[in-house]
């Protein structure tokens, strides 16, 4: 099984903010966490809110621990509320529906970890991270 090396991770970082800044994206928090949900990797831009890294954190765990990215998420909950909200109290609230967490798949398409992107729209949040993802040589699942 690969794992999500730091290398990856930190490309992905590198890459996403590269891809904000060429698209004049309002300032983005990034988390990468491993497939076990441990943090990768992360970086806030200058000017981004006190709470956008736990915005960007909710995107990607919730991607991880759904097995889904949130887009696909967001979708869920909207469609069956009492039940998302109940697995939402059970992760202590750790799970952000919206778009921007994306599953990080190797050439496998096995899950072995997600992005959460926080700071501009949901789908510019969502573009920033699979173009990470793609730029370290992984699959973008956005959901």
């Amino acid at each position: 099984m690969s794992e999500l090396t730091l290398d990856q991770a930190q490309t992905i970082v590198k890459d996403a903010l590269a891809h904000a800044r060429a698209g004049k994206f309002n300032a983005l928090a990034i988390i990468v966490l491993d497939a076990r949900g441990a943090l990768k990797a992360s970086a806030a831009e200058d000017g981004t809110s006190l709470m956008r890294w736990k915005v960007a954190f909710g995107k990607a765990y919730g991607a991880i621990a759904w097995g889904a990215g949130s887009k696909r998420i967001e979708k869920l909950a909207m469609d069956r509320p009492h039940f998302f909200g109940a697995v939402t109290h059970l992760a202590d609230g750790g799970i952000l529906p919206v778009g921007g967490g994306v599953l990080i798949r190797d050439k496998d398409n096995r899950i072995i970890g997600a992005v959460g992107v926080s700071g501009d729209t949901s789908d510019n949040d969502e573009l920033a991270a699979s173009t990470g993802i793609k730029a370290a040589g992984l699959i973008a699942d956005g959901g």
